[in-house]
């Protein structure tokens, strides 16, 4: 029985360059591009200004493409305090605005999204951009790596997150039928 088609908006969070990509498929499906962009906002700009106008674009996005899961990079630790602070700024506002839509959010490491998307969680983002390419059929890789990294983040929670919610709806279904049998 093949499983019904899902569009995944995928979140690559950044302050100044923030990568949004929206894949459409299932698991064991080909996955086809919908849409692919950069948000971007202005270094110079108040922090509060540059949150604000990343919630305006991605609000946008959710509006005209209605994704039915948006999957964000999970942040990570990083040696630059102030890289990690933006990073996970711009994912708060993805989440806020997933929330707001009533969208289910999911967050995937770094390497759970190489592995997914190339095989190898060790691997670097030419070979990542590689397969995303390969993957949705395009001419050329999508710049910048941003966009490329959204898409990539897509792709892993249509075929981690599909066979994910499998396995945890299957967890339920025997739960609720050993709890049937026990008050027997």
């Amino acid at each position: 029985m093949s499983q019904p088609k899902k569009r995944v908006l995928g979140v690559d969070p950044g302050l100044t360059r923030c990568g949004i990509g929206i894949v459409e498929g299932s698991l064991g499906a080909p996955v086809s591009l919908v849409a692919v962009g950069v948000i971007r906002t202005d270094s110079d700009a108040p922090l509060e200004q540059r949150l604000l106008a990343l919630e305006i674009e991605l609000t946008t996005w959710v509006n005209n493409h209605q994704p039915d899961v948006i999957a964000v990079e999970r942040v990570f630790s990083q040696h630059n305090v102030r890289t990690v602070m933006g990073t996970a700024q711009a994912a708060g506002v993805a989440l806020l605005v997933a929330a707001r839509a009533d969208i289910p959010v999911v967050m995937h490491t770094p390497s759970e999204v190489k592995a997914a998307v190339t095989g190898s969680g060790r691997a670097n983002k030419v070979q990542v951009a590689e397969m995303v390419k390969r993957l949705l059929q395009l001419r050329e890789v999508p710049k910048p790596v941003d966009s490329t990294d959204a898409l990539a983040l897509a792709i892993c929670h249509l075929w981690r997150g599909a066979g994910n919610s499998r396995i945890s709806e299957a967890v339920k279904v025997e739960k609720a039928r050993i709890g049937k049998l026990a008050k027997r």
